[in-house]
């Protein structure tokens, strides 16, 4: 249930007032908050060793199930995600005003995406995985394109959504893929096969299109480019989307398949070079920036390539499994794991800081600002304390895992793999780099921001300290920067140990554990002095980097990755409307040409070429003269139909196809379908006529008949195809006839000897009760077009353009006269056929034709206006009770713990009529009989004229 909630708030947030007295973040909070207390209650079990999960069956025939586990590494980002949740909420409350236009849906599209996380993280089957997975990109779009009336918000939010579906789509293959291998959708029962899982020749690509999905999601470049155009959002979105959870989420991925992938050595080098090459370009990037959104941007970006290389870099402990090494180059992961807590405490609290920015002064561009530390001190200590933390800088915890960081890349030096060993040496370079890019971009947001002389001829207010309440989150989350700085063991023991558990699953032995252990100081090691060095190179060029062109702006135009998926984009949507302008020629001839030619080449070619095909020609009875004849005179008239002079012969000859197909019925002794059949055909004859009265003449001038092969060649080829599949269906099954199973255990289970109605009622009823569904949206659909095609047309009435008046009833007394006896008749016969028809032929579907018709006919001798006087029936409401009944009925079953749909029968001692059989179906056939005839009479109503026209 717990990520349900999110999925249920979201809900109900639809029926609240958007113009509510209070702000709707408030009945938001709460559950984010709630949500990190419970899990947080969890943290004994799992520091215990133990895992919590759960499952509901979902699709157990298929191997999908929603089986969801709470682990070391699960709850370190369900903590984050709910967590930052709630401090997000709170800063939206003051960020945003209650009034904002969409507020509502802002909370509706973040409590989707929170849910979807937690989906994402908690999910043990890979394609609910999935399912979360992609709602994770939809809810993002949504929210990237919150205003979406500026241009670059929905280009920031299509772009996301492009690239990160792109990522997803390959996942699923890779997923699809390790299914194949394992036969389980299960990742902890595919993780207990990794040992013979690898010498699959589909591990491999199964692991690149996996990777592929994680890079895309997490921002790794070359697919990094949606994120700096994704800041087009609302700052709370960015503060908790690109920084602690989404872009987090191809983190988790890396981490969760780890104990499956990390003995290769792909998985290895893509992950770590993957990793290193994202953290150098963002570090770079970020520094060339003037929009402060767009520096974090970018920041973010090198900060997840350094957790993302880190997790590489940790993999190489599986290749020393059992050993000492393996806690060594472990060592790794740690750090992956202790600085993915601290980007999102500092990185969500600069986000939070520039968002108070441009909200005071109304403006993020590092041009206009400056001078700001006097005016916003609170403001400026805490983008002191999360950018220092960010450069990696005592004392505060980012120091703590940018030391671990450079550990880890000193230590891989060691590791020698197929010759790599002066490779290895390139990494603490790289890093070391990296790290003094990361340096000054972390100075340039501080110091370009609060320090200098203040511009505030350049600014759209004036600054001034923020509200406490949007400080507060912010102020919250960059204290514990401080605080795990000096007390890392508030998250090394509870939360990291047991995530590396996770990550490196069959790395120790039974019974040892990591000991997890973060100390501030270390002495005067090598990453001391590198991080001396650091400070002293990137205090150099934070001084000078304004007189290198290449570092002092962003390059004109955009840069080359953009180009290419722009012109990507261009060139896909220009070659796409060539394609379909080829054959979207807007014939209708054409496109029937299309669909029954794949029709035709599909079916017949597997029909004539599939081995074990039977025709069963032999099985079948001889035709007798009757059959001979009837089909003969029906194919007679459907041929006749295209070549009739006026719509009315046209409306008989169908007619007249649709009573000989009611005379096979009564020749194979189905009288049931018989009728069903004679009435529709009654009825749609009636329609036929009444919607040809609204179309012009038909005209009379002959033309040429033109002969068209293809159409001959066509329509032959769907006969013949049609005809074999029939033959096919009827000869080749290999299964036994499902009738004889109706015929034996239709009264034994549904108490009704009418085989027909208790398929309808009872065997099949969810049939029943989504065409009764579909045929009241159908005749919904229809009296809205005849409406809107009215309104339309009245006005003309007024301007000196009347409609001529439409016949209303007839003046053919005999026919009124005799339509009164006949029409009782009909009625006490539909009746009869109702209640009889669970044992008999009839039912409600049939009764409510047959009452229908009666309507029909009183409606053609009396006119529609005084069907509607005489009998004032809405019905449109008629066909809702109908269909209220029907599911009222199907659900009553749950009240006995059966079934959805469930039937109930026995016999019972009534007064007069003495022993007498009772049947909750009947029920359900009433709810059919009221819907089918509501439905009817409306479209027959609408079609025949709802309103008078006027001369």
């Amino acid at each position: 249930m717990v990520i349900l909630f999110p999925f249920l708030l979201a809900a109900l947030m639809l029926l609240i007032r958007k113009n509510t007295r209070f702000h709707l973040g408030w009945i938001v909070l709460p559950l984010p908050a709630a949500l990190f207390l419970y899990f947080l209650s969890k943290l004994p079990d799992i520091r215990a060793g133990g895992n919590l999960w759960d499952q509901l069956s979902w699709m157990p025939s298929l191997g999908i199930n929603v089986t969801l586990v709470l682990d070391g590494l699960s709850l370190l980002f369900v903590l984050l995600i709910t967590g930052m949740g709630a401090l997000v909420v709170l800063y939206s409350v003051y960020y945003l005003g209650k009034h904002t236009e969409g507020i509502r849906q802002f909370y509706i599209y973040l409590l989707l995406f929170m849910g979807a996380m937690l989906g994402v993280v908690l999910s043990d089957n890979l394609m609910v995985l999935y399912g979360f997975w992609e709602l994770t990109s939809i809810s993002s779009f949504l929210l990237i394109a919150f205003w979406h009336r500026r241009e670059r918000s929905r280009y920031g939010a299509m772009k996301s959504m492009l690239i990160t579906v792109f990522g997803g789509l390959a996942m699923f293959a890779g997923f699809n893929l390790l299914y194949v291998m394992s036969g389980t959708y299960s990742i902890r029962e595919i993780i207990a096969q990794a040992g013979s899982l690898t010498e699959s020749s589909m591990f491999i690509p199964a692991m690149l299109l996996i990777l592929l999905g994680a890079f895309t999601k997490s921002a790794q470049f070359p697919f990094h480019i949606w994120l700096p155009d994704a800041m087009e959002a609302p700052t709370p979105v960015s503060a908790y989307l690109h920084s602690a959870t989404m872009v987090k989420a191809g983190i988790y991925l890396v981490a969760r398949f780890s104990p499956l992938f990390a003995g290769q050595s792909e998985w290895f080098w893509l992950v770590s070079l993957i990793g290193l090459m994202t953290l150098i370009y963002g570090s770079f990037k970020a520094i060339r920036q003037t929009d402060l959104k767009a520096l974090l941007a970018y920041s973010t970006i090198s900060q997840l390539g350094l957790i993302m290389s880190l997790l590489g870099l940790g993999s190489a402990a599986a290749f020393f499994s059992g050993t000492e090494e393996a806690v060594f180059y472990s060592m790794a992961t740690t750090a992956a794991l202790f600085h993915l807590i601290n980007h999102a405490v500092f990185k969500g609290s600069l986000f939070m800081v520039v968002g108070i920015i441009d909200h005071e002064t109304g403006t993020r561009d590092l041009r206009k600002l400056g001078g700001l530390m006097s005016l916003m001190p609170i403001t400026f200590s805490v983008a002191l304390i999360g950018a220092f933390s960010m450069a990696g800088l005592p004392p505060f915890s980012g120091f703590l895992s940018k030391e671990m960081f450079f550990t880890s890349v000193l230590n891989i030096r060691n590791f020698d793999i197929f010759g790599s060993g002066f490779w290895m040496q390139l990494f603490p370079v790289i890093a070391w780099i990296a790290s003094v890019f990361t340096f000054v971009y972390s100075m340039i947001l501080v110091f370009k921001t609060f320090s200098g002389k203040l511009q505030q001829d350049k600014l759209d207010k004036a600054p001034h300290e923020a509200p406490l309440g949007l400080l507060l989150s912010p102020v919250i989350l960059v204290s514990f920067a401080v605080v795990f700085a000096f007390f890392p063991d508030l998250v090394s023991v509870s939360l990291i140990e047991p995530a590396m558990a996770a990550v490196h699953t069959g790395l120790l032995s039974p019974g040892e554990s990591f000991g997890v252990s973060i100390h501030f100081w270390h002495g005067w090691t090598p990453e001391i002095f590198m991080t001396l060095g650091v400070v002293a190179a990137g205090t150099l060029l934070y001084k000078g980097y304004t007189r290198l062109r290449v570092l002092d702006r962003e390059a004109s135009g955009r840069d080359t990755l953009n180009r290419i998926y722009d012109t990507s984009l261009q060139l896909l949507e220009r070659g796409s409307r060539r394609m379909t302008d080829t054959y979207m020629t807007g014939s209708n001839r054409h496109y029937l040409l299309y669909i029954f030619s794949f029709f035709i080449v599909a079916l017949l070619a597997v029909l004539l070429r599939e081995p074990g095909i039977n025709f069963g020609m032999e099985q079948y009875a001889p035709l007798s003269f009757y059959e001979t004849a009837v089909v003969a005179v029906m194919l007679l008239a459907a041929f006749a139909v295209p070549f009739a002079k006026s719509r009315v012969n046209a409306i008989l000859f169908t007619g007249c196809v649709g009573y000989m197909v009611t005379l096979l019925f009564v020749i194979f002794r189905a009288p049931d379908l018989a009728l069903t059949q004679m009435i529709i055909e009654t009825v749609s004859v009636i329609l036929f006529l009444l919607c040809f009265r609204y179309l012009p003449k038909l005209k009379k001038q002959k033309e040429p008949l033109r002969f068209k092969l293809p159409n001959l060649v066509i329509a032959l080829g769907v006969g013949i195809t049609m005809t074999l599949i029939a033959l096919a269906a009827m000869g080749t099954s290999p299964f036994e006839s499902i009738s004889g199973y109706f015929l034996k255990e239709s009264y034994r289970l549904a108490g009704g000897k009418n085989v027909v109605n208790v398929i309808l009622v009872d065997f099949r009823g969810f049939d029943t009760l989504f065409e009764i569904m579909v045929l009241g949206i159908a005749s919904l659909a229809i009296y809205g077009l005849i409406h809107l095609r009215m309104d339309a047309d009245l006005p003309q009435t007024q301007q000196g353009n009347p409609r001529p008046a439409l016949p209303q009833r007839s003046n053919d007394v005999i026919l009124q006269t005799m339509s009164k006896g006949i029409v009782l008749i009909i009625l006490i016969f539909s009746l009869y056929l109702f209640f009889a028809g669970h044992n008999h032929p009839g039912g409600g579907f049939i009764g409510a034709l047959m009452t229908s018709a009666a309507l029909v006919l009183m409606a053609i001798a009396f006119g529609m206006d005084w069907v509607r006087k005489a009998l004032p029936v809405n019905y449109r409401l008629l066909t809702a009770v109908g269909l209220f009944i029907a599911i009222l009925t199907a659900s009553g079953s749950f009240l006995f713990g059966a079934p959805f749909l469930s039937h109930a029968f026995g016999h019972f001692h009534l007064p007069v009529l003495g022993d007498t059989e009772l049947a909750t179906a009947v029920l359900f056939d009433l709810g059919v009989y009221l819907a089918v005839v509501g439905v009817t009479m409306n479209i027959i109503l609408s079609i025949g004229g709802e309103k008078q026209w006027n001369s």
